[in-house]
């Protein structure tokens, strides 16, 4: 646990103690402790405070995952814009997962947001992470190659739908395409409450685009991204402009995956073309299937560049991708496929 202040660390320390298969190994109050005590105590799973005194909960997670490779999972305790894009920062250098601090004793939250952080934790722990190695001059991508199908010529919108692990391969995604991509995007990222606002900023530092977190009824602009909010389902309508809803959960979520999917079927077609992102679950997988079944391109994520292959691999097994690529080749055939 790195938890610079002595009354979170108590209340973490307690709520986790009562999970009989959970044991706290270690408690760290910064980042430069942090770093040491991975390597003495060797976590299964780290719970990471994004703003500490020194080193941040960023710099840590990067030096860690340099190192001594170890899922980690953010909590953080404030919702702000600023504190957002440093936790998104950190999914993009390694961490797994972000999750708000469960709410205090007496709340009436207090049950329901500390059985979601377990479950976090616990799920979290048992994903295989890999060393991430300083950045320096990125390798060269290779492009897949575009299958001939005429309808491309006609791609009106791209989606993404994407869970545990998508942060970092959407930002590897958008990256790569252009400001002047003849389409929009829209995106559907299942992630904390209180950090949309802080993801959509995030991506709009590190590609360059025009980001959005949606609203009802929006004109969808070529060049443009389109973010669903927080607890809100994100449609688009045949009149190329957004719909959000208040519909009851899909898949246990709201924003859904599938939701969009789905509406992306009914208005675009053959137009457009979808993209399920590393997830838990199956949301999406079938709505996938319903776009490929109207023309559409649809491409799932790959199982090795997949946090979480849950969701794509589910769109495999149903036949709803027609390509099976990673981030980076997802990127550059975006980026050709709005060239043609």
């Amino acid at each position: 646990m790195v938890e610079d202040s002595a009354v979170i660390r108590d209340f973490l320390t307690h709520i986790l103690g009562l999970v009989p298969d959970f044991q706290v190994v270690g408690v760290a109050h910064n980042g430069e402790q942090a770093i040491s005590m991975v390597a003495e105590c060797h976590p299964d799973v780290i719970t990471m405070d994004i703003h500490m005194p020194g080193m941040n909960g960023f710099e840590a997670t990067r030096r860690i995952m340099e190192s001594l490779a170890t899922p980690i999972v953010i909590v953080s305790g404030s919702s702000t814009v600023l504190e957002s894009v440093t936790a998104c920062r950190a999914l993009g250098a390694g961490a797994l997962a972000v999750e708000a601090r469960p709410h205090g004793f007496g709340h009436p939250e207090f049950v329901r947001s500390s059985e979601k952080l377990v479950e976090t934790i616990r799920l979290m722990a048992g994903v295989k992470v890999v060393r991430r190695w300083p950045q320096s001059h990125p390798a060269a991508i290779p492009v897949p190659p575009l299958t001939p199908v005429s309808a491309w010529s006609a791609i009106r919108l791209a989606a993404i739908g994407a869970s545990t692990g998508g942060p970092s391969a959407i930002v590897t995604i958008l990256a790569a395409l252009p400001k002047d991509l003849p389409f929009p995007v829209v995106i559907v990222q299942h992630i904390c409450d209180g950090f949309t606002a802080g993801f959509g900023e995030w991506l709009a530092q590190t590609s360059g685009l025009r980001v959005h977190i949606a609203t009802d009824g929006e004109v969808l602009l070529p060049g443009h991204v389109y973010v669903a909010p927080s607890g809100t389902h994100l449609g688009v309508t045949s009149a190329n402009r957004t719909l959000l809803s208040a519909d009851p959960l899909e898949n246990g979520v709201r924003p859904s995956v599938s939701y969009l999917f789905r509406s992306v079927a009914s208005s675009f077609g053959k137009n457009a073309v979808a993209i399920l992102l590393t997830g838990m679950g199956t949301d999406g997988a079938e709505a996938l299937k319903l776009i490929r079944d109207r023309g559409g391109v649809t491409i799932a994520q790959d199982q090795a560049s997949s946090v979480v292959h849950g969701m794509p691999g589910a769109a495999i097994r149903l036949g709803a991708a027609s390509h099976i690529l990673s981030p980076e080749s997802i990127g550059q055939f975006l980026r050709q496929l709005g060239a043609k």
